[in-house]
């Protein structure tokens, strides 16, 4: 497990304070992928590099599988950083150097032997399906191939945990989609703890099995990443799910709608398709009411889906508030225009 306990980091600029972390207390369970999301300036980039301590902590604890690395001496901590892999977003790869010499880098500095170097790059040229570039060098890369690259360098020394920091972000959407079915592969089938610096949701929706919100140096929300995704609670991780799970009514379907009570228009949060479909039958089968479905989109979340469908409800006020109830006896998650009802 790797643990920040009551970390804060602060830098003196011309003589002013600046404070990039408050006071964090954060638990990031060993195997998992574990998110951290925030706007530019959160602070999060800043933590995950205490991880390895790149930087220190002004004050507070990191603890990793119980050994607290704030308080190792230099050497100490060397020993444990080779247990610490890292990629980047721009690659950081030496350019005068062949995919197999910056693979192998990590290893030489260890004092890894030729007979060693030479079997593990195979593995991994294999791993990251790179093998026919083994001569080629940076410049002759397409983005997905650098970053794969940095990738397998970061993998040499059988790391138990991997940083990754921004490592999506320069590239396009197709290859980002391929990164990250490789960081899943790596956790799964060698069960190594990926921790993730993100601004884009939708690396956390399709990879990551537990979040951490960040702003302005505070750790605003935490938890599963179905959790948070299905009953997000701070605006700004409301505003983040917002861009890949819509949180509102699409403005042209409300004026558009012939009866302009907006009371009666409501957004049902469901975890399961099968389940969205039996309880909306089971209204329309139970209650007296008038039932139009607005807008309906959904996601998946590790394997569980989630659904939210915007309705609006007409006729009887008795009737209509049985039918709420029944959905929420069901489990749904009922909000009425935009509040929780």
């Amino acid at each position: 497990m790797i643990e920040f306990k009551d970390i804060s980091k602060q830098y003196e600029l011309k003589g002013q304070t600046l404070r990039a972390l408050n006071r964090i207390n954060l638990q990031i369970p060993t195997g998992s992928i574990f998110g951290i999301i925030g706007y530019s300036g959160a602070g999060k980039s800043t933590l995950i590099r205490l991880i390895n301590l790149l930087e220190r902590p002004t004050s507070g604890q990191v603890i990793i599988n119980g050994t607290n690395f704030t308080a190792l001496d230099a050497k100490s901590l060397r020993q444990e950083r080779t247990q610490i892999g890292m990629i980047f977003q721009h690659f950081n790869l030496m350019q005068t150097k062949t995919v197999a010499a910056n693979i192998e880098m990590p290893m030489k500095l260890l004092g890894w032997s030729k007979a060693e170097r030479e079997k593990r790059l195979e593995e991994l040229l294999d791993f990251i399906d790179l093998k026919h570039k083994r001569h080629a060098f940076p410049d002759e890369l397409s983005g997905g191939q650098k970053q794969r690259v940095g990738i397998a360098r970061a993998l040499a020394n059988h790391p138990k945990i991997l940083l990754c920091d921004e490592a999506t972000s320069a590239l396009d959407p197709q290859t980002t989609k391929s990164v990250l079915q490789l960081l899943k592969r790596i956790n799964q089938e060698q069960g190594i703890t990926i921790v993730m610096v993100t601004h884009e949701m939708d690396v956390i929706e399709t990879v990551c099995d537990y979040v951490a919100v960040m702003e302005k140096g505070d750790v605003i929300e935490t938890g599963s990443t179905l959790q948070i995704f299905s009953q997000p609670q701070h605006p700004t991780t409301k505003n983040f799910i917002q861009t890949v799970l819509q949180q509102n009514l699409p403005v042209n379907i409300l004026a558009n709608l012939e009866n302009q009570n907006h009371h009666s228009i409501y957004c049902l949060k469901f975890l399961g398709s099968s389940a969205q479909e039996t309880v909306i039958q089971g209204v329309i089968k139970q209650f007296d009411v008038s039932l139009n479905i607005l807008f309906a989109n959904m996601t998946e979340i590790n394997g569980s889906v989630i659904g939210q469908m915007f309705i609006q409800l007409l006729g009887d006020p008795a009737q209509i508030t049985a039918a709420m109830q029944y959905l929420r006896d069901n489990g749904v998650q009922v909000d009425q225009a935009g509040v929780q009802a």
